[in-house]
């Protein structure tokens, strides 16, 4: 199944939680902090949002960086994905 944003949406999938801290401590789950960097899955057509004009400035296969609570999380296919706005992306990692 895929699934298609639309209007200014984006869907990116969480990169994986750190397991080890940099002194080789291993974290539990419940330790982990949620990751906020994610790769981007589908990017939806922008246009006329809200009354503005969108340009869609991220790409798929781009690593970006989103806000700690944003988006709307779903389950596709057993995969965890989030559904966010293009504001809610703070920036590109390259």
């Amino acid at each position: 199944m895929t699934v298609k944003p639309l209007g200014d949406r984006v869907v990116i999938k969480n990169c994986e939680a750190e397991e080890t801290t940099k002194s080789g401590i291993i974290l539990t789950s419940a330790a982990k902090e949620k990751p906020q960097m994610a790769i981007v899955l589908a990017v939806g057509p922008g246009g006329n949002v809200d009354g503005k004009e969108i340009t869609m400035h991220v790409k798929e296969g781009q690593k970006v960086i989103y806000s700690k609570y944003a988006g709307t999380e779903v389950k596709v296919d057993g995969e965890e994905l989030i559904i966010v706005r293009q504001s809610d992306i703070l920036a590109v990692v390259e």
